[in-house]
């Protein structure tokens, strides 16, 4: 299996997100399952027991590889994508981008129906 199976590496630092990354995730695409590093097995992102933050690209590519392997029967599409644990919402959240110079304003993030953790600034 390719390094790059996963999609491209790539560092949280140099992306543009709304929020700050607390590490990765692998994400089973199509749903809000996330890989958890005890289990080792996929969980939803609201699981009181998930564990799904990885510390960099390659350790979240490896267990992804490994779930791969342990399970061959299986077909889902994995991500590796960027996340974070809302300690307000007591749940992982899943990182977009955010293209362009400014960050979307409160109003512009309400009007889209986009989550955000009170006090955390647009």
């Amino acid at each position: 299996m390719s390094d790059y199976f996963f999609g491209d590496p790539f560092c949280l630092e140099d992306l543009p997100l709304a929020r700050p990354a607390g590490g990765y995730a692998v994400q089973y695409l199509g749903s809000d399952q996330l890989l958890d590093r005890r289990a080792h097995d996929f969980l939803p992102a609201r699981h009181p027991d998930l564990r799904a933050l990885y510390p960099s690209f390659s350790s979240a590519s490896a267990a992804a590889r490994s779930w791969r392997e342990a399970h061959p029967e299986a077909v889902p599409d994995l991500a590796i994508v960027p996340a974070a644990f809302d300690a307000l919402a007591k749940r992982h959240i899943l990182i977009y981008g955010v293209l362009g110079r400014e960050s979307p304003s409160p109003e512009a993030v309400a009007a889209a129906g986009f989550f955000q953790s009170p006090g955390f600034p647009a």
